[in-house]
């Protein structure tokens, strides 16, 4: 395979050499670093990662290749990787391509022999910084003008352009698991979805009708759900002023919901509180978390550069967990327990099912409003 030289360029002035993999087109986007040790194919197509670049920590990347049933998302994810080193074999019964190819394929750039233990140090000091992945004879006109093209992600509505544009029903469940017989029907709000959420879900028994980020509350109680689901996402959740509206009605109608990642964070703003930018947010596979209800700890899976505010709490929330790393708000939930919502990502089995049962948490609100 031919790797051309390429540069890694950070807006704060730093500069990394490294070869380009993947898709040659130079890329730009929120630099962010990912402490995963496994599940780069998952995270590569996470639509939460739209419009960043990911720094993998974890020193060699592409080790078992990529496959068609671990896709989080059929089109779209990050705009790059920044990797220490590329595997140069891969080895895995289930591989159906390598990572290089598949990232041509999808056109995503990535950069490796990159010092990432460097970068970041930098990142952890100086917060998730604009960067761009060039050619190194990218001339320094064309990268001001890359730059100037790209202002970050605060204030920016990603969920709108990265939801299905029709409503659709998810049947697959999870790989090679028998499933209950629908029992429940599940509206779920598509953010940015991601298809083990979906998987999960219908391992429970429900019935999985995907709806665009800007379906109405009246549109969606149409379809008569017994429960309605927030999807993870990418972006900004402020301006999302469309879901805060429909999510206010909804919970006034008093119908169980449940909200994960971008979801959270929505569901919070619905429920009068504010979010603000976090200096680098968290992004990884190994995030304890404690569930203050009943203090017991659940190692998670964690892509958020947003967070619920500390300064915005009032009385009609419960705080049911926080983060063991920076005391963050992890989980909230209404006084009645109907409505809740969790900012990790309980389908990504970092423990591996350590806080699957919010899951099940959504289910058993779900019965009991039938009873």
């Amino acid at each position: 395979m031919d790797f051309k030289p390429a540069k890694l360029i950070l807006k704060s002035g730093e500069i990394f050499s490294g070869i380009n993999f993947g898709s040659s087109e130079p890329k730009i986007g929120e630099l962010i670093f990912n402490t995963a040790m496994t599940g780069y194919q998952e995270i590569i197509t996470d639509l939460s990662y739209t419009d960043q670049l990911i720094c993998f920590t974890y020193p060699q990347i592409g080790n078992t290749g990529v496959n068609k049933e671990d896709l989080e998302s059929m089109t779209g994810g990050c705009s790059g990787i920044v990797i220490k080193e590329l595997s140069k074999i891969e080895s895995n019964w289930r591989k159906d391509n390598d990572l290089s190819s598949f990232l041509k394929e999808k056109n995503i750039s990535g950069i490796a022999n990159i010092d990432t233990r460097k970068l970041t140090r930098i990142l952890r000091d100086k917060g998730s910084q604009i960067s761009a992945i060039v050619p190194e004879e990218y001339s320094k006109k064309q990268i001001e003008a890359l730059f100037d093209s790209f202002d970050g992600i605060k204030g920016k509505d990603l969920a709108r352009e990265v939801s299905t544009k029709e409503s659709y029903i998810w049947k697959e469940p999870s790989y090679r698991k028998e499933t209950k017989k629908n029992l429940y029907k599940v509206v779920a709000y598509d953010f940015g979805v991601k298809h083990n959420i979906l998987r999960l879900l219908v391992d429970r028994g429900c019935e999985v009708l995907v709806v665009p980020a800007e379906t109405s509350a009246e549109d969606v109680m149409k379809e008569n759900p017994d429960g309605i689901f927030l999807s993870n996402g990418p972006g900004d959740p402020e301006p999302c002023k469309y879901a805060i509206s429909a999510i206010k009605k909804l919970i006034e109608i008093n119908i169980p919901i449940f909200g994960i990642c971008l979801g959270h964070q929505l569901l919070g703003l619905a429920l009068n509180l504010k979010t603000k930018k976090m200096k680098f947010g968290h992004h990884g596979a190994n995030h304890p978390v404690q569930n203050i209800l009943d203090n017991t700890v659940s190692i998670t899976s964690q892509n958020h550069g947003f967070t619920i505010s500390e300064e915005s709490l009032n009385d009609d929330v419960i705080v049911t967990h926080r983060s063991l790393f920076d005391k963050s708000i992890q989980g909230i939930s209404s006084k009645d327990g109907r409505v809740f919502s969790f900012q990790g990502h309980p389908e990504a089995s970092p423990g591996p099912k350590d806080i699957q049962n919010l899951f099940d948490q959504f289910i058993n609100n779900m019965h009991s409003q039938n009873v």
